[in-house]
């Protein structure tokens, strides 16, 4: 009986520790950052502003050169989430 006690109590709590881990996942637009880099004046006029797909699913999104940039700034900056006020600093690669 303790040890059939025991197997569940360590299954749930990977079941439990896996959900969470999914759930950290990685950073993606949501509409808000678009509305607000709108009202900032960037021309964000869709996803593909910072996104390769015209509408990225969570955790299965593939960045842009601007969208990655954003991405390496929240990771250089220690920030739990990416800000569109960074915009102002990226400097767009002439082709």
């Amino acid at each position: 009986m303790r040890k059939t006690t025991v197997r569940l109590a360590v299954g749930a709590g990977l079941v439990v520790l896996g959900s969470w881990l999914a759930g950290i996942g990685t950073a993606s637009a949501t509409m808000p950052f678009q509305k607000k880099a709108k009202e900032l004046g960037f021309p964000a006029q869709n996803c593909q502003y910072c996104h390769v797909e015209k509408l990225p699913k969570k955790g299965a999104s593939t960045n842009n050169e601007r969208g990655a940039w954003l991405a390496s700034e929240k990771t250089k900056r220690g920030a739990k989430e990416i800000d569109v006020a960074w915009l102002k600093d990226y400097k767009e690669e002439k082709k």
